[in-house]
């Protein structure tokens, strides 16, 4: 595992803060970093701006009367998995996509000031005064509009924590996959059109790139927690069999992170 640059060296003495969208984000991106983190002695946070009561039940099997209250159980689940702290919820609405998108809910990620959820999350940073951010790149993984909400404001906390007591966050990471990853999930559903040179990043602007095999099996687990996003319905479900050997394989494999931003000074 390649180790990141961020200070203190020792990662026992580390506080790690995952800022994300929706339930099962951290899974998909650095549920194998988080694990690797925690396991080694840093305190690990998630926070998750809503409760993705929007989104698509993709297990036909499951009876669900709330998908929101549902969801925050299963991101709890995931958590445990990881051997992190329990998620944390800024309490916003999913604010869906498609025909599920949510206009008229004033309270939808989507239609909040991101200068609130920023103050939110500068509370948070003051309170559990992590080292480190990690959040969505620039384009959002794929575009959504609540994890470009995310990282607009997870950007602009880090900008505006520097002047805490402790020194504020030292480093603020994107998360990233790859132009062939790119490639695939456009395979894989065919509700995204992703253009992979714009949406995935090349194989040497990663600033690291983490080996977590020793933690595959967990972050399986924590991506099967989120049961109701991992249906046969789900596009996760469609992966190409031609592809399983090598693009799935490193999938699990390798969590990518792009350096975003500067230690403060």
């Amino acid at each position: 595992m390649t180790a990141l640059p961020w200070t203190p060296q020792n990662n026992a003495q580390a506080r790690i803060m995952a800022i994300f969208a929706h339930p099962d984000d951290e899974a998909f991106s650095v549920a194998g970093t988080l694990t690797a983190y925690a396991e080694a002695g840093a305190e690990v946070w998630v926070v998750c701006a809503t409760r993705g009561e929007a989104g698509k039940m993709t297990d036909p099997s499951m009876t669900v009367d709330d998908l929101g209250q549902q969801r925050e159980a299963e991101l709890r689940e995931a958590c445990r998995i990881m051997g992190i702290q329990p998620p944390i919820f800024l309490d916003y609405h999913d604010s869906g996509r498609f025909e599920r998108t949510r206009h008229d809910d004033a309270n939808a990620l989507m239609n909040v000031d991101v200068l609130d959820i920023e103050d939110k999350l500068r509370d948070l940073i003051a309170q559990h005064q992590p080292h480190i951010l990690i959040t969505f790149d620039p384009h959002g993984g794929y575009g959504h509009v609540d994890h470009l909400q995310m990282h607009r404001a997870a950007v602009g906390a880090f900008f505006s924590t520097g002047h805490l007591s402790y020194g504020g966050p030292q480093r603020l990471y994107y998360t990233v996959f790859s132009s062939e990853v790119a490639r695939h999930l456009n395979m894989m559903d065919s509700e995204r059109t992703l253009e992979p040179e714009r949406y995935g990043i090349s194989e040497h602007t990663a600033a690291a790139r983490l080996n977590v095999t020793p933690w595959a099996e967990q972050k399986k687990a924590a991506l099967a927690a989120h049961g109701t996003q991992m249906g046969p319905a789900a596009p996760w479900a469609a992966w190409p069999r031609s592809s399983a050997s090598s693009s799935k394989r490193r999938c699990w494999a390798r969590n990518g992170i792009r350096w975003a931003a500067p230690v403060h000074q």
